[in-house]
């Protein structure tokens, strides 16, 4: 009989997205096909401690957050370790050996490139971008500029950081971008700290709110267009998805529209667009994906303008695996179950590290 592979889930973390972190990682757990995978949750605390939930009390129990205080038994962390990198500190003792890690940590210490580079160091497999395609699909300035390089269309926007703020002029940012304007913080997701601003007033909320999530900020220009996503799945040859549509009942797709608010929001899918449109889309989303360096998984956001053109608004290297998440539905419409999408996934971490290890670090 085939061994099972022990599959490390990570899951919380230091972000503001922690709560959506654990709502995603209850439904990737639950997605593993037990006959193949022997699970173990690793828990991710505010402060950034790192326990071995024994039992996935956490996970089944419905929690909201990883307790600031004893989750379970601490972990410390051997690089170079491989699959006994991560020591029980209480039983001075390796766990069995992880054969894949699974991030799925949303936002800042855990989408941005810095668990995947403990992770490279600790030499073990993970599921999904590495270091680099991690840190610029998690700062939104960064990544847009590089598309726009590559000839992908983007929508205007500025970037200011926190020691420009003072200087940031309304009536500039009108004349540049028109209104309304979008801003959000550069570094995170599920729509955290992002606002519609029509006037003055409204800027000047918008840009204290997004500052208190992040010390870089993205002011956008408003795209009229349908709200289009499609799901990128490979490493050297990825694959889109069909693409989905969010028909949202609010004036944006919130956060309260997308957790909240049970009626904020509908999914639609497949998204129903012609032909040349759909083709438009997958062919961008694979190429926005190749472009930033991913690898693993990715889910690419777009607006479709009237007439068919096509907008990338950003990427998300570990998208949301909660019930209303379009990455995982847009893979079953396309073919892909559930159960069979995280095998690909964890399939797909296996490959790259082969590959990676067969490179030569020594002359």
């Amino acid at each position: 009989m085939k061994r099972k592979l022990r599959v490390a889930v990570l899951y919380g973390g230091k972000s503001a997205e922690h709560e959506i972190s654990l709502i995603s990682a209850r439904n990737v757990v639950a997605a593993m096909d037990r006959r193949k995978y022997r699970v173990e949750a690793i828990a991710i605390d505010g402060r950034g401690r790192w326990y071995l939930d024994e039992r996935q009390r956490l996970l089944s129990g419905g929690a909201r957050r990883v307790p600031a205080r004893r989750a379970g038994t601490l972990l410390a962390v051997l690089p170079g370790g491989g699959g006994r990198s991560l020591i029980p500190v209480s039983a001075h003792r390796a766990l069995q050996a992880i054969d894949v890690v699974f991030p799925v940590l949303h936002g800042p210490f855990g989408e941005d490139g810095t668990v995947q580079g403990l992770l490279e160091l600790m030499d073990l497999p993970f599921v999904g971008a590495g270091v680099l395609g991690s840190a610029l699909g998690m700062d939104k300035d960064v990544m847009k500029r590089l598309l726009r390089d590559a000839g992908i269309p983007v929508a205007r926007f500025l970037a200011f950081t926190s020691a420009e703020r003072e200087s940031i002029d309304f009536g500039s940012v009108r004349r540049l971008l028109g209104l309304p304007l979008f801003v959000k913080p550069a570094n995170l997701g599920s729509s955290v700290g992002i606002s519609k601003a029509g006037d003055r007033d409204e800027f000047e909320r918008a840009v204290r709110e997004a500052f208190r999530f992040d010390r870089k900020i993205l002011v956008e220009q408003f795209v009229a267009g349908r709200e289009i996503e499609c799901s990128v799945l490979g490493n050297e040859r990825p694959v889109a998805s069909l693409p989905g549509e969010i028909v949202t009942r609010h004036e944006f797709y919130s956060y309260r529209a997308k957790y909240v608010d049970a009626h904020g929001a509908e999914l639609v899918i497949p998204a129903r667009l012609p032909e040349r449109v759909v083709e438009a889309v997958r062919r961008t989303a694979v190429r926005t994906f190749q472009v930033l360096g991913c690898e693993g998984m990715a889910r690419v956001d777009f607006f479709v303008k009237r007439g068919g053109r096509v907008v990338v608004n950003e990427i998300n290297t570990i998208p949301g695996f909660t019930q209303i998440s379009m990455y995982p539905k847009l893979w079953e419409a396309s073919g892909v179950s559930y159960p069979a999408l995280i095998d690909r996934l964890i399939e797909l971490a296996l490959e790259r590290h082969r590959r990676l290890k067969a490179l030569r670090t020594t002359r």
